[in-house]
């Protein structure tokens, strides 16, 4: 399954799916945002990880919204983020994709939320995130610990959580049709 890593390029806005054996419970059949990616490392979040929680039972002082939030990544859980597709109304949000941001001015969130601007399938919350040094991602790469795929904004605002590795790799195609087929758990007779 291992992509041709002297040839893939790894860019924010991209997306990490775990290969299908990986060890680490953190990051099994996870799909990863990537939002960041340079010379100091990479972050990203996991996007298929629901934690049965929603924003507003979450921070104290935001207004009544049933936006639930996903686990992002094992690194600083005590703190929360979004990515969204309201671009422009959202001060210093980053664009990481076609019609998808990444952060931006928590007060004018709340605002954009409190007067209905900004829906429940607008926004991604997510508590802690996924995070790598320099190189160290490029050497999972290598190892073939992930693939890449490209980032569409219905994979995080439209998709079923349960569903969307299986998804992901199946939209890939090839032989990643054929990976998305490899159950969950397998049982060796």
């Amino acid at each position: 399954m291992k992509e041709d890593t002297a040839t893939a390029q790894i860019n924010a806005g991209d997306i990490l799916l775990a290969e299908p054996f990986m060890w680490d419970e953190n990051f099994r059949r996870t799909v990863i945002v990537l939002c960041e990616h340079n010379r100091e490392g990479s972050l990203g979040f996991i996007m298929n990880r629901p934690m049965a929680m929603r924003v507003d039972e979450l921070v104290n002082d935001f207004p009544e919204f049933d936006a639930e939030v996903y686990f992002g990544g094992p690194v600083q859980t005590d703190t929360i983020h979004y990515i969204h597709t309201a671009g422009d109304l959202l001060e210093d949000s980053v664009k990481i994709g076609t019609g998808v941001y990444w952060g931006g001015s928590f007060e004018k969130l709340k605002f954009l939320v409190d007067t209905q601007l900004i829906k429940p399938n607008d926004i991604r919350f997510f508590v802690g995130y996924s995070g790598w040094s320099a190189g160290q991602l490029m050497g999972e790469m290598n190892v073939g610990s992930w693939v890449t795929a490209p980032l569409f904004a219905n994979y995080l605002f439209k998709s079923q959580a349960s569903k969307l590795w299986r998804q992901v790799m199946h939209n890939k195609g090839d032989t990643f049709t054929v990976i998305a087929q490899i159950p969950e758990a397998v049982d060796w007779n």
